[in-house]
C-alpha cells in the first residue's frame, strides 16, 4: 500500500513508470535517461509551444536582423522583442504601443559624413548618438542624430 502512495512518473526515454525513489544519480534505472529536466508541467510546456510557433520565429529573426544591421545593441533588441510579445500575449485585443525609441551604434559611414542634430539643428561631424525610432506596426523606421552638446 505504501508502495502506490509513493511518489511515481513517467520516464520520457522508455515511458515506463518509475518510483522517485529508485532513480540513480537523477535518472531512470531502466534507460539512463535523464528525469530532472523533464519534471515541468505540462501545462508550462504547452504555452512554450504555443508562443514559438513558426510564425514568432521569423518575426523575432526579421525584427532582430534590421535592427542589428542598424547598430542597436542585440540586448536592446531583444528586450523590444520579449516586451512586444509579453504585451501581446498578456493583452490580446487591446491597443499595444509598439513604439520604440533605441539609441545605435555609429558606423563607419555615419561617423565619416556630416550630421545635422535633430534637436539644435546644429551641423557636427564628430562624436554624438545615432537614435533610431519608429513603430513596429509601420514600415520604415526614422534614424536621427543629436551632438554630444545636447
Amino acid at each position: 500500500m505504501t508502495r502506490m502512495l509513493s511518489p511515481h512518473t513517467t520516464c520520457p526515454g522508455c515511458r515506463a513508470e518509475v518510483y522517485l525513489d529508485e532513480l540513480v544519480k537523477g535518472r531512470c534505472p531502466l534507460c539512463g535517461c535523464t528525469l530532472e529536466d523533464f519534471e515541468e508541467p505540462v501545462q508550462d510546456m504547452e504555452e512554450l509551444i504555443e508562443r514559438c510557433d513558426f510564425s514568432w520565429l521569423v518575426f523575432n529573426y526579421f525584427v532582430f536582423k534590421r535592427f542589428d544591421e542598424l547598430g542597436v545593441s542585440p540586448l536592446r533588441i531583444m528586450e523590444l522583442i520579449a516586451g512586444y510579445e509579453d504585451s501581446c500575449l498578456s493583452e490580446p485585443g487591446h491597443g499595444i504601443d509598439t513604439r520604440f525609441d533605441l539609441e545605435a551604434k555609429l558606423k563607419l559611414t555615419d561617423r565619416i559624413r556630416p550630421k545635422t542634430c535633430s534637436q539644435c539643428g546644429k551641423l557636427f561631424f564628430r562624436g554624438g548618438k545615432k537614435l533610431v525610432s519608429g513603430d513596429l506596426n509601420r514600415p520604415g523606421v526614422t534614424v536621427s542624430y543629436s551632438c554630444t552638446g545636447c
